[in-house]
């Protein structure tokens, strides 16, 4: 026979709202009823009925995600990491890959997710009305891209210090001429692109060295890109010794035309990346290190915290460690190719 939540309720002498509070560890339940009221659920074999549960508690249990590019390295490592933590807590994940302009539009029109969800982790940036059609939804919000906006609980990290820290090692190292491959044109309404070359543009005027706009190329956030940009640059009547690249990815990219032009690195080219991609240390990669999953679990933690206390109020922004790796792409540059 299926045991219900009356038979633990009977056999612990209290009503059945308590055994469900004690159950849920929700507060009005004193210590020593929650473990006897736990060891006689254990003891009749009761499960709680997520149906249940979700009528007594007016919850869904699903937590809904919002991406831009669910099959990029970045966002699926946030996603997964956080979908280990919505889980662990019982709740499913609605996601909802949003790669095209059309999606996009479709679901902010639409907003599909409202009555669905108990929560919104964002991996996208909205923009003002996207972000109000978000709040109309009167559940905590959570993001792990962009900084600070009303209504959200943001996780992040400092783009802006770390690709300074990026670009002031090809400083030091001795380089003048430093290229950049960024992801400017893409995702919609993204800031890491604009917090990096800002970070890229303050080493470059600290360091007394006049920004070359012909030594910024567009990437896209994609080994592809990457590799095109760095092919640009490289066509260039004075290339660079040096190139930053805004992710690990697009600074693959950039290895592998480097080597289609039987250039050397970093004999020849020196080239750092961010992000420390899984594969970058096996390609040797000097690159910028930031907690990917890490990011993703705390904005999940977050978020579940939220429901479990809704009066305790959004905390402040969590801005994650980041750190400087170096491996054996960046060298001083070639006397040769300096010009």
């Amino acid at each position: 026979m299926t045991v219900s939540i009356t038979d633990v309720a009977e056999a612990t002498g209290v009503s059945a709202s308590t055994v469900s509070r004690a159950l849920r560890g929700r507060p009005g339940v004193s210590e020593e009823m929650r473990v006897r009221i736990v060891a006689a659920a254990a003891e009749l074999g009761y499960t709680a009925s997520r149906s249940a549960s979700s009528l007594a508690g007016g919850r869904t249990y699903t937590i809904g995600v919002v991406v831009p590019y669910v099959g990029r390295w970045f966002f699926g490592t946030v996603l997964d990491a956080a979908e280990k933590v919505f889980s662990a807590a019982g709740y499913d994940v609605l996601l909802y890959n949003l790669g095209s302009p059309e999606a996009r539009k479709r679901f902010f029109t639409k907003l599909p997710i409202r009555k669905r969800v108990d929560a919104v982790l964002s991996l996208l940036i909205p923009d003002p009305e996207e972000a109000a059609a978000l709040r109309s939804l009167d559940v905590p919000l959570a993001t792990t891209v962009g900084g600070a906006r009303p209504g959200f609980m943001v996780v992040g990290i400092d783009d802006r210090g770390g690709a300074e820290s990026a670009v002031r090692h090809l400083v030091n190292l001795g380089h003048r001429r430093i290229g950049m491959i960024s992801g400017a044109s893409e995702p919609l309404h993204w800031t890491t692109p604009i917090d990096r070359r800002q970070g890229y543009l303050d080493v470059l005027a600290d360091a007394g060295i006049e920004h070359d706009p012909a030594l910024e190329a567009d990437g896209g956030y994609t080994v592809e890109g990457g590799e095109r940009a760095m092919t640009e640059l490289l066509a260039l009547r004075h290339p660079p010794t040096a190139v930053f690249a805004q992710s690990d990815e697009m600074a693959m990219g950039a290895l592998r035309a480097l080597r289609r032009h039987r250039l050397r690195v970093p004999e020849d080219v020196s080239v750092v990346g961010f992000d420390d991609h899984e594969l970058s240390e096996v390609v040797g990669l000097t690159t910028v290190a930031q907690p990917v999953a890490a990011q993703g679990q705390e904005a999940a933690r977050l978020l579940l915290a939220q429901l479990d206390d809704p009066d305790a109020g959004p905390p402040h922004p969590v801005e994650m460690p980041i750190r400087f790796i170096l491996r054996e792409t960046t060298a001083p540059p070639n006397p040769r190719r300096q010009r």
